[in-house]
């Protein structure tokens, strides 16, 4: 395996899904204190999400909480409790090159911009015969970190 050209930094996003996001605030908003910083909803995504936030500055964690706007369609955004895991990544075109030619399975859609306004893509959760390698059984989305996440990151190294 060559050398890794870019590095994960940590975890930007959660998103979890269910039938009812007020359900989800019930426990996430009301219960564990998160904020709600903002909405966002994507009749092409299927999905009308809660974007709510815990911890401060550069180690913030995005937690969305997600319906389906409409249950009987695709993508099935509450199907899945725990939808996704977002990561934070330093340099994503890089990222997706790199994984891509050691066989690293990308869902459709490539780079492109995210709800919380980061670019974003996503590795499949399953591998194939030409990209073997896949997220078995969980949607992993790559989220460009910006600068003060890198830099911040980077003192947190040492």
């Amino acid at each position: 395996m060559s050398h890794r050209p870019f590095r994960i930094l940590g975890i930007q996003q959660i998103a979890i899904g269910g039938p009812s996001k007020e359900r989800l605030k019930t426990l996430w908003v009301d219960m564990l204190g998160l904020e709600v910083t903002g909405n966002f909803v994507s009749e092409r995504e299927n999905v009308d999400e809660d974007i709510c936030a815990m911890g401060k500055g550069p180690f913030k964690v995005e937690v969305d909480l997600m319906q389906p706007l409409d249950a009987e369609k695709k993508p099935a955004v509450h199907a899945t409790p725990l939808n996704h895991v977002g990561l934070w990544v330093d340099d994503l075109p890089v990222a997706v090159e790199w994984l891509t030619a050691q066989g690293v399975r990308f869902a459709p859609g490539g780079i492109r911009r995210g709800a919380a306004g980061f670019d974003i893509t996503f590795l499949h959760p399953k591998g194939n015969d030409e990209f073997p390698i896949g997220g078995e059984g969980v949607l992993v989305e790559l989220v460009q970190a910006p600068p003060e996440v890198v830099d911040a990151f980077a003192r947190l190294a040492g």
